[in-house]
Parts: structure tokens; C-alpha cells; sequence
């Protein structure tokens, strides 16, 4: 950062925190394409600063009014903050005008921890790799756990109706056809059978709605979007892609993405892993709710994971970082997993 957004974002910290701020040294943690993570040293303590990138949300809007998608996470962390037990990052605030430091951004509390990576995956190479197999199912397990509480929660009662607007129903189909039309808007007359066909198939046989399914949903849950300490949850991140829907739409998430971390990214189930027929069952047991067959949620899933690699994909060549005639948005691990669910 340069001298003048240093200052601004000192006395922005100063002001929420109640004390004189200096900013020692920060570090960037992650740059994706929704938003810049950057490590904080200050006189305060260590945080965590999230930036808003420049590029249009990756993830499709839920409701009008709302597609910043730093301000979607900020909101949604402030409402579980209030009163569950979901773990989270302490947060300072949130400052929606450019005028401190060039963008929209927020600022949490730093926390200690470990974070599973996607490449290689996790079960490949790592902490969770090198875990022994009783840490491993302690993990996964408390993952699975945290996941399920999130599903308890009342949305309404935590304040989560704008994620809703006024006279739409948080169907099923609602989110189905939320995520066609992005796909359908990303793929900009390019053709994708495997996932226009895909679609066709979750129309048709779409669950009947049942209003007691219907909850506050995560979006991106799995290991990877949490901290861990003594492979246990200390921290649940990344909110962006929050809906309300029926669960399903997050298990069926939790569970394709464990098979795209083993069966699509060359890595084995390791000794102490369950199975995703375990996790799907240890959800339930957690959540209290009958078991369903996660088998249309897990497509739904796959489907739109391969919508996100196409939105990315064109925000990368948008950045000049790949080549227009790039075939990897149709052909990836996404796909593969997709495909493989189908056959």
C-alpha cells in the first residue's frame, strides 16, 4: 500500500478501535476474484484486512442490491456473530466508499490457525496428509458439525432477509434458475453441453420444495474455508456465495467437493477419512433432520462449481493472465467431476 492509503487505513483502525493505530508491515495472503486478503501487523495486533477486487462478483446475485461480495460476507458474519455458536474472526467494521483506500473493504481479527489447500489437495500433500487417522475423522467430522449448526440456525430470526427479496420463495427451482441464467450470461453464446444438459436434467427432476429444508446456506462449505487448530474448526470463512435455500444445496456442495479433492485431483482416501456416505450420515446425526439422498445436490453442485470455473476463466483472460482461445473452461476437474456423477 502506498504512503497515503497506509495513513488512511491507520486512522480508519484508530477511529473503530478506540485507540492510535500504526501499521507495522502486511503481507498479502490470498488475491482471488473476489476479493484481496492481506495479513495486518500493528500496534493493535495482528489482523486481517479483505479488499474488494475491481472485477465483477464471481458468484451470482442473490438479491438486488446486494453483489459486493465483501459486504455480503461482512453482513452475514456480523448477523452469526450475534448470538450462535459458529466459529468466526473477530471483526472491526466494514467501510463501503473507496475513499480510504481505493476500494471497499473490511477488517477482522487475525486467527491462529491452518488452512487446507486445494492444489495439491489436501489429502495429497500437507498437515491433513501427514495427520494421523484419528485426526483426520476428527476433522472432517467437525466439519461436517459446523456445517450442520449453521442449518439450525433460524435465518429470520438472525436478521438474514435481504439474502431474500420481497415475494420470492427460496425454492429449489429459485436457485436453479438463478444459476442457469449466470451460466447462461458467462458462456456468452459459447456452447457446454455437459452443463446446459446437466441443468436440463436437475429441472426435470428437481425435488418437491419442503419449507422445514429451508435455511441459511453457507455456499462454499468445506475444509479448505476453514481455520483449523488441533484439527479442530476455529474460524468458518468465506460467505460470499450465501443463500437461503434448502440445506441440500450445501451438503450437496460439502460432499462434491470431497469427491473432487480425491477421485478428480489424484489423491486417495487416507486411513481415519470417512466416506461421504459417513459424512452425509454424521450431517444428519449433527443436524437432526431425516436422511435425504444427496444424489440431485451433489449434480446441482458439480453444475455450478463448472459455472464458477467458467466465470473465472473469463475474468482471467479479462486480466490477460490466459489466452482467449483457452480450452479450460470447458475441460477441468470441474467437468470431470460433473461428467462423472452423470455417467
Amino acid at each position: 500500500m502506498e504512503a497515503a492509503q497506509v495513513a488512511a487505513l491507520e486512522g480508519w483502525l484508530g477511529d473503530r478501535l478506540g485507540e492510535s493505530v500504526r501499521l507495522d508491515d502486511s503481507s498479502p495472503l490470498s488475491f482471488g476474484f473476489s476479493a484481496e486478503t492481506i495479513q495486518l501487523d500493528t500496534s493493535a495486533g495482528r489482523l486481517v484486512l479483505r479488499v474488494e477486487s475491481p472485477d465483477p462478483a464471481v458468484y451470482p446475485q442473490q438479491a438486488p442490491g446486494f453483489d459486493v461480495e465483501i459486504d455480503i460476507q461482512y453482513r452475514l458474519m456480523s448477523a452469526l456473530a450475534a448470538g450462535t455458536g459458529i466459529p468466526l474472526a473477530p471483526l472491526v467494521g466494514y467501510e463501503a466508499s473507496p475513499d480510504v483506500i481505493g476500494s471497499s473493504f473490511f477488517v477482522m481479527g487475525f486467527v491462529e490457525g491452518v488452512v487446507p489447500v486445494v492444489s495439491p489437495s489436501y489429502a495429497a500433500e500437507g498437515f491433513f496428509a501427514d495427520a494421523t487417522p484419528d485426526e483426520r475423522r476428527r476433522m472432517v467430522r467437525g466439519g461436517v458439525e459446523v456445517l450442520a449448526e449453521l442449518h439450525t440456525l433460524d435465518w429470520q430470526k438472525h436478521g438474514l432477509d435481504w439474502l431474500l427479496p420481497d415475494g420470492e420463495e427460496p425454492t429449489i427451482l429459485r436457485q436453479l434458475r438463478i444459476w442457469r441464467d449466470y451460466t447462461t450470461r458467462e458462456l456468452a453464446g459459447r456452447e457446454l453441453p455437459l452443463v446446459t444438459d446437466a441443468y436440463d436434467w436437475l429441472e426435470a427432476h428437481a425435488p418437491a420444495h419442503d419449507p422445514a429444508e429451508v435455511t441459511v446456506n453457507w455456499g462454499d462449505p468445506r475444509l479448505g474455508n476453514v481455520i483449523w487448530r488441533d484439527f479442530r474448526p476455529v474460524c468458518v470463512t468465506d460467505f460470499e456465495a450465501a443463500s437461503i435455500a434448502p440445506y441440500g444445496m450445501d451438503l450437496g456442495w460439502w460432499l462434491m467437493f470431497d469427491r473432487w479433492s480425491h477421485e478428480h485431483s489424484d489423491a486417495v482416501r487416507l486411513p481415519g477419512e470417512p466416506t461421504r456416505e459417513e459424512q452425509a450420515a454424521a450431517y444428519f446425526e449433527a443436524s437432526g433432520r431425516p436422511p435425504i439422498d444427496t444424489y440431485w445436490y451433489e449434480v446441482f453442485a458439480a453444475a455450478r462449481y463448472c459455472s464458477i470455473v467458467v466465470r473465472v476463466m473469463n475474468r482471467t483472460v479479462e486480466r490477460g493472465l490466459m489466452p482467449a482461445d483457452n480450452v479450460y473452461w470447458r475441460e477441468n476437474q470441474s467437468t470431470a467431476c460433473l461428467e462423472a456423477l452423470l455417467s
